[in-house]
């Protein structure tokens, strides 16, 4: 059976790739997926030591102790039909400028979220709950590092 065109001489225009289709379904993209988004964007960017409060840090400590990994700790996302709100808390390395850390942070989500989700970001809270401050290096009796030493 051929297909055989209604109207012969009307061109047929296709829609990109990227457009939905109405009629065809719909797509739901869940809060987790979008929290996983915006905590991978966020731990991207230099001067993010961690993301989460102190018990979500350990918890994620016990996780990657055991080759699992939570991506969306410290994030919470609120999704709606077209728009998303993303909240993060996280620990910044010392030495990072606090407010240059939290613009960067909420840039890095923006985009990511809205050109791998694809939903408009309204806001992006961050919240910076503690600074980690590495610890002192100890030298041995010989003037090495206890790093050195031990390699």
């Amino acid at each position: 059976m051929e297909y055989q065109n209604p109207q012969p001489d009307a061109v047929v225009q296709r829609r990109p790739a990227g457009n939905p289709v109405p009629g065809l379904g719909r797509t739901v993209i869940s809060e987790t997926a979008v929290a996983k988004v915006a905590g991978i964007a966020a731990r991207a960017v230099p001067g993010v030591y961690s993301l989460g409060s102190g018990p979500s840090r350990a918890l994620g400590a016990i996780r990657d102790a055991v080759g699992s990994s939570d991506h969306a700790a410290g994030v919470h996302a609120e999704v709606g039909e077209t728009q998303v709100a993303v909240d993060i808390s996280l620990v910044a390395s010392y030495g990072t400028p606090l407010h240059s850390l939290a613009n960067e942070v909420r840039a890095a989500v923006y985009r990511a979220v809205e050109e791998l989700v694809g939903l408009q970001v309204i806001e992006v809270n961050v919240e910076i709950t503690d600074v980690y401050v590495p610890p002192p290096v100890k030298t041995t009796a010989s003037g090495a590092s206890e790093r050195e030493a031990l390699l």
